[in-house]
């Protein structure tokens, strides 16, 4: 038995199938419209207020109404700057020997918001994540498994590159796409979701 019942529609504003199987692996039912919005950062943006700012924006450009909709953002930082998706594999490997060795950021934001009601939450979670220290034949052989291609920052976490990470400080599902904690917290607060009763 799952451990939640979904009592409003709810919304994912996302084509990530992790964060789709966080909340199914949960018991919560939703269904998927996937918001297409500019994810270019703003100058001088930090990575808080960009992560929360496209999550805002794809829950806003998903309309439906009397729906609730969650939408994320997730960013590896490094030294203050936001990475993306690399373009190909030699910029994957660069990004990757520069998170070699070191601690950096993930940012997660997501929003949940409901036009019908005018209610809304708007979050920002970091987990940072040491690195381990690749040599370059190491950093090779992961990229031509083609994983981190379409991945923020070159690796997921969740998949082949999880030898990558050796340590964490914070939330991993934040990591993985959806810190799952406050996004719970957020469902029952405003009742999206409940407990299921029985044991």
């Amino acid at each position: 038995m799952e451990a939640f019942r979904t009592q409003a529609r709810l919304i994912l504003a996302s084509g990530s199938p992790r964060r789709r199987d966080f909340l199914s692996e949960l018991g919560i039912a939703f269904e998927v419209l996937i918001a297409d919005i500019d994810e270019t950062p703003q100058t001088g943006e930090q990575p808080v207020d960009f992560v929360a700012r496209l999550a805002w924006e794809k829950a806003q450009a998903v309309e439906e109404s009397g729906a609730w909709v969650l939408a994320a953002d997730t960013a590896v930082v490094v030294d203050g700057e936001i990475l993306g998706k690399p373009g190909d594999a030699v910029e994957a490997c660069a990004m990757l020997m520069r998170l070699s060795g070191r601690w950096h950021e993930v940012w997660t934001g997501f929003s949940l918001c409901c036009r019908a009601t005018g209610e809304s939450c708007t979050k920002a979670v970091c987990t940072k994540v040491r690195f381990l220290a690749l040599t370059p034949e190491l950093c090779r052989a992961y990229v031509n498994t083609g994983e981190p291609l379409d991945k923020a920052g070159a690796y997921g976490i969740q998949g082949k590159g999880c030898f990558l990470v050796p340590e964490i400080s914070g939330s991993y599902t934040n990591v993985v796409g959806l810190p799952m904690t406050e996004v719970l917290e957020a469902l029952l607060h405003h009742k999206v979701i409940a407990l299921r009763d029985g044991l």
